[in-house]
């Protein structure tokens, strides 16, 4: 007998052949089929709807089930969280795909009907979900470009708002800003922003710190007291050797450097290192409080906006020029009265001079 058969003998003693059960049953007759126990009859429907809920269960299943057999590995062989958890979301969305594609078989969709309603579909929306493939895209390339990853702390500088990166997927980025809040930005706006990374290589971050003393201050010992302020702060590097910044390499101890011969003094500046960068706002502060006390009881003077007034030979002197009126050279005519001791036509003589007059009369 060949397999896939059953030989069944006649009462006329020939054997005939019965077909083999096929295999075209569709998922919903084979879920009729596993509850035929039942005393009812279920309709399709609700075979139908019996099913799909089981495929789900069952992707739902196997999606955690690979996950926790596959995370460890993927986790070894990426060393970047991001990259971790993109493959995994890789991993779910192909299991769930996959129960997709089962569940649309059960209604009965084929492969042909979905691509091609899937194509017209896809070209009356396409001006829709373009902004969403273009943050799919940049999240590729965020990605691939490394310019942050999950816990560093990271800085708007459009916004200026700190935070720590929370999340990278391939559509949007999740910063948890410093003020307890979320900031969930596209990656296709995040690739056009300038962020500024404090913790990407190395979380030493270096500060800078402008004071103005005046000139008749005590320079160097501005500058030794600076110093020592700065190195009193807990989160501030003493010393030891360099830090190597690319090619360059600078002091780790606070260095107060002059800066420059300013207009009301001399500027000063001094930088100094954080082992952190989680509390910069919060070192500064105490930087600055070390230096005003340290300045206050010294031979230091910080400077101010003022102004100088000196006075020359010249001053008081103002440089006066007359120039006599038109009127007052020309001629009166023969006829008009002039007065004997000036010579001018009496018209012309001030009302001081006419009083002098009347009061002398």
């Amino acid at each position: 007998m060949r397999s896939g058969h059953v030989w069944l003998f006649q009462g006329d003693g020939t054997v005939a052949p019965t077909p083999s059960p096929t295999s075209t049953e569709t998922p919903a007759e084979v879920t009729q089929t596993l509850f035929s126990w039942l005393p009812f009859s279920l309709p399709e429907w609700a075979a139908e709807l019996l099913a799909s809920i089981v495929v789900i269960a069952l992707a739902y299943g196997v999606s955690r089930l690979l996950v926790r057999l596959l995370g460890r590995r993927v986790a070894q062989q990426f060393r970047r969280p991001s990259l971790t958890r993109t493959v995994l979301r890789g991993i779910r969305a192909a299991v769930y795909i996959f129960a997709l594609l089962t569940i649309m078989g059960i209604y009965g969709f084929e492969i042909g009907d979905i691509g091609l309603s899937v194509a017209v579909f896809s070209a009356v929306i396409g001006v829709v979900v373009a902004p969403i493939v273009g943050s799919f895209i940049s999240g590729v390339f965020l990605l691939a470009d490394q310019p942050y990853e999950i816990g560093d702390m990271v800085e708007l500088a459009d916004s200026e708002r700190t935070g720590f990166v929370e999340d990278i997927t391939l559509r949007h980025t999740k910063v948890f800003t410093l003020d307890n809040t979320f900031l969930v930005i596209p990656n296709g706006t995040m690739r056009d922003r300038d962020v500024i990374n404090y913790s990407a290589e190395d979380p030493r971050t270096r500060l800078a710190l402008d004071v103005l003393v005046t000139y008749e201050s005590d320079v160097p010992e501005a500058r030794s007291l600076i110093e020592r302020a700065a190195r009193n702060v807990d989160n501030v590097i003493e010393g030891g050797p360099n830090i190597r910044v690319g090619a360059a390499r600078y002091p780790s101890a606070p260095t107060a450097y002059i800066n420059n011969f300013a207009d009301h003094g001399v500027l000063l500046t001094v930088r100094y290192w954080v082992t952190e960068p989680y509390k910069l706002l919060a070192t500064r502060s105490k930087v600055q409080t070390n230096v005003w006390d340290a300045l206050d009881d010294a031979d230091v003077e910080i400077a101010y906006p003022h102004s100088h007034l000196y006075f020359d030979e010249t001053s008081g002197e103002m440089q006066v020029s007359v120039e006599n009126r038109d009127r007052l050279t020309e001629r009166p005519p023969s006829d008009a009265p002039r007065d004997a001791a000036r010579d001018v036509p009496a018209d012309d003589q001030s009302s001081e001079d006419r009083d002098g007059e009347y009061r002398e009369g």
